[in-house]
């Protein structure tokens, strides 16, 4: 492929960036809720979209079937067997819009507002597989010959758990085989600051239910005899942790893997406590004692409440004391903790500490291990290259609290070397309303990555 320069790609963006703009929107116009099966038509129209768009670029695209939302897949492969190739992983799923009525306007409906995108999906992930299928087109359009082979990855269950996606990575592994994995779906340390994730921590997420009586009981002939399952479902939760912040859990830190000093150097283990408490309004921390907040976040196991209820919750007053309780859990892993192992473990504890005669079901909803990638492997120097060249600064290292499950799983796929990049910032707003992405990110994103793959082209 020939070279094509920075100015020449900013040039392309700028002749199309009506056409851009107006592609980007109906891409985020499509209600592609994945947990959510009233949505699963949307979400097809969405796959096909998606499809289509490929196809129209100059990719051969195809619809895999799972057993749960389809993948959209698409390579080309001209370049042949002797030059290394690319994929591309994105997915085309947004989380739920609630609480609707937090959002300044449709979640829907993309609006601009001081450079910025306001829609479901703005950046996670549908502004940053944008940008990726924008660098395509304008590699496409503008290059005679492409001297790298491209595949690309588009699954619409990442939100949901990706059951569905997995069985497609199975069936499909041999299709998947590639040189590089470009995980997009990451954030930069900060505007104007590019950065590449060098590893993610795993999850488990688990339903929780709390029973006592067969039916809703008058808090007034029943309180004072029947046990609440909402305050005992409490204070077994409240006995997770100890009073230094650590998980009280047996053999929950058993098998936790330190990262080694040569990669933790490579690693900016920076916070702005002021900025992130400016952007998110945080006041208490619940770092674990002896680890700094980013240690907390990156390099240790976590366990989260994230959701409770049981009983009446409306408007008004309804007095009862409910039949069940229930409650949603997730865990945050590091390498080499198991999730199968942390769910048991978990189970077990909070079964253990219910009082006498309460009824405690654990449902595992999902789980995945945690993730680390090479600091030196070729796509994450190449990455790193492209970013310093794009936005004129050093490229930091950073590690990532949450998870992308399927990573995991394509990589062992694929047998390639990963790099976890993209353009989000922590302030974005992602799975909260009034999710947004700045266009300026947009263009850098498009620009990044088909640096990107002109370096892997030339290579």
């Amino acid at each position: 492929m020939k070279t094509i320069s920075t100015e020449q790609l900013k040039k392309w963006y700028r002749d199309h960036q009506d056409r851009i703009m107006k592609d980007f929107f109906t891409f985020l116009s499509f209600p592609s809720i994945s947990t959510d099966p009233k949505h699963e038509n949307d979400s097809r129209k969405c796959a096909l979209w998606v499809s289509e768009y490929l196809t129209h670029i100059g990719l051969q695209a195809e619809i895999w079937e799972t057993p749960g939302l389809p993948v959209v897949f698409a390579s080309h492969l001209k370049a042949g067997p002797n030059r290394p190739t690319v994929l591309i992983y994105h997915h085309y799923d947004v989380q739920p819009v609630d609480p609707l009525e937090l959002w300044h306007s449709d979640p829907f409906v993309p609006v601009v507002k001081k450079n910025q995108v306001y829609a479901r999906g703005a950046v996670d992930n549908k502004g940053q597989c944008f940008f990726s299928l924008t660098a395509l087109k304008a590699i496409f359009e503008m290059a005679e010959s492409l001297d790298i082979n491209i595949k690309v990855f588009i699954e619409g269950e990442e939100e949901s758990g990706g059951r569905g996606t997995a069985v497609a990575i199975q069936q499909k592994k041999d299709m998947l085989k590639a040189d590089h994995l470009l995980v997009i779906d990451f954030d930069i340390p900060g505007p104007g600051v590019p950065g590449i994730t060098l590893g993610m921590r795993g999850l488990v997420a688990v339903d929780v239910e709390c029973a006592n009586s067969s039916i809703d009981l008058h808090s007034g002939v029943h309180g004072g005899v029947a046990l609440n399952p909402n305050r005992a479902l409490a204070s077994v939760l409240g006995q997770i942790w100890d009073a230094n912040g650590k998980v009280a859990i047996p053999h929950f830190y058993d098998d936790v893997k330190t990262l080694s000093k040569e990669h933790l150097s490579f690693v900016d283990m920076s916070f702005d406590k002021q900025q992130y408490e400016h952007s998110f309004g945080v006041k208490a921390y619940s770092n674990e004692q002896g680890c700094s907040v980013r240690e907390s976040n990156w390099l240790r196991p976590t366990v989260e409440i994230n959701g409770m209820w049981g009983g009446y919750t409306g408007a008004g007053f309804k007095t009862v004391i409910p039949s069940k309780a229930h409650a949603k859990i997730s865990c945050r892993l590091v390498p080499d903790q198991d999730p199968e192992k942390i769910a048991q473990a978990l189970s077990a504890f909070l079964k253990e500490k219910a009082p006498e005669g309460i009824k405690i079901s654990v449902d595992l909803h999902s789980g995945a291990p945690a993730y680390r990638t090479s600091f030196d492997s070729p796509i994450v120097k190449t990455a790193a290259l492209a970013y310093e060249e794009i936005f004129g600064k050093p490229c930091r290292y950073m590690l990532c609290g949450g998870s992308v499950p399927i990573v995991v799983d394509l990589a062992a796929a694929t047998g390639a070397d990963v790099a976890m990049i993209g353009m989000g910032l922590a302030d974005d707003d992602i799975h909260a309303p009034n999710e947004h992405f700045g266009l300026d990110r947009l263009e850098l994103g498009y620009l990044t990555v088909a640096r990107i793959l002109g370096r892997l082209s030339s290579s």
